[in-house]
């Protein structure tokens, strides 16, 4: 990759990555990165890419989280507090157990897709 340089960055929820290869695999070849990154988005319990964006947002505002942070909880789709603690495990800004409750019952509040 001589030459290019990285412009901008950001955090995407894998379901909208699975929607993105899905649609450029309807007019091109996909490439085996491309075969084994859909293939494992499908191994795993989501929500919709609706759902998924209002919720980052949501968790943006009100909790006051970093894009970074809100996407791995949409994606990881924790189920109780043991698990969000992972998520935060390594985060500059410790989040206690009420705000951790209160985003579980954020997630609880939208559908998963299986």
């Amino acid at each position: 990759m001589i030459g290019k340089n990285v412009i901008e960055s950001e955090p995407i929820p894998g379901v909208k990555v699975k929607e993105v290869i899905e649609e450029f695999s309807e007019d091109n070849e996909l490439n085996y990165e491309q075969n084994v990154t859909l293939n494992h988005l499908a191994r795993f319990k989501r929500y919709s890419v609706e759902d998924a964006e209002e919720i980052i947002e949501k968790l943006q505002d009100e909790f006051d989280l970093r894009p970074k942070v809100a996407v791995h909880i949409v994606d990881l789709v924790p189920e109780d507090l043991d698990d969000l603690r992972l998520i935060f495990a390594k985060e500059p800004k410790q989040v206690d157990k009420e705000e951790m409750e209160k985003i579980l019952e954020l997630l609880e509040q939208y559908d998963i897709i299986e």
